[in-house]
């Protein structure tokens, strides 16, 4: 094994070691971007992280000077950021001319195929940063798997922000096509039910009952699926055999709460 990969394979060891132990999040993710700056021959590098709007959460930076960070957070802002919005820019490696060529790169911090951060990068010069994809593709993997299991970020806003929006979007999706399966036979139930207890007059009492019965129902249901529609903070309850259920009523005391606090 040569040197560089010696290196390379120090930079690893260290921050799996470090990641095992617990140690600080920042200052280890600060560690990491200069010993990899150095070894790469980076001027500025940066890991940054983001909730579901892309709108940065913390950003945690290395540079060999003031204006070197400011170029690569230029970089970020200007490119980097808008094409992840606009195009679903997942990594990219690119190269600018002028007096001395600049080359850059981003890379994802993914977790359970959930994108929530980049690792970006700058360097001056000759361009060999393309050859170390693999290496920088392994630090990134590290560093989102560090910053997953940390005590400090496994409740962070992020990470929860992004479980609770696709948990969500699972029961909305749910909903809406239990709205159309079902929402609209049932409607056509409870018409003719109504239709008979209105315009039929010899209706003995015990079939009235029953067609109540049919009627208030067909309501309950209906009522059901409108509230799958509108749920925005869905909460679970245990249910039979250790399975869960949506808890409807959880989410119209937390609309209830909100209007008291509002008013």
């Amino acid at each position: 094994m040569n040197k560089n990969s010696t290196d390379r394979f120090d930079i690893v060891r260290q921050l799996a070691r470090a990641a095992s132990r617990g140690d600080r999040f920042e200052q280890l993710a600060e560690t990491a971007l200069a010993q990899t700056s150095e070894l790469v021959e980076l001027k500025a590098a940066a890991l940054i992280f983001w909730d579901d709007t892309f709108k940065p959460t913390l950003t945690v930076s290395y540079a060999s000077g003031e204006p070197d960070k400011n170029r690569l957070m230029e970089l970020e802002k200007d490119l980097f950021e808008q094409l992840r919005k606009d195009r679903q820019l997942v990594s990219a490696f690119l190269s600018f001319g002028g007096g001395t060529p600049l080359h850059s790169f981003t890379l994802p911090l993914i977790y359970q195929g959930k994108s929530f951060g980049a690792v970006i990068g700058l360097q001056e010069g000759k361009r060999t940063i393309i050859s170390e994809e693999d290496f920088l593709e392994t630090l990134s993997a590290l560093i989102a798997l560090h910053y997953v299991a940390g005590s400090d970020t496994n409740n962070s806003e992020v990470l929860q922000g992004m479980l609770k929006k696709e948990r969500l979007s699972g029961i909305l999706d749910t909903a809406v096509t239990v709205n159309h399966e079902v929402n609209n036979p049932l409607q056509a139930i409870l018409s003719s039910v109504q239709l008979l207890l209105m315009n039929r007059k010899d209706i003995d009492e015990e079939l009235k009952k029953k067609l109540k019965t049919i009627e208030e129902a067909a309501m309950k249901i209906s009522n059901v699926t409108q509230r799958l529609t509108k749920i925005t903070s869905p909460h679970s309850v245990k249910y039979l055999d250790g399975t869960t259920m949506v808890d409807l009523l959880a989410d119209d005391d937390q609309g209830r709460k909100n209007n008291e606090n509002s008013d």
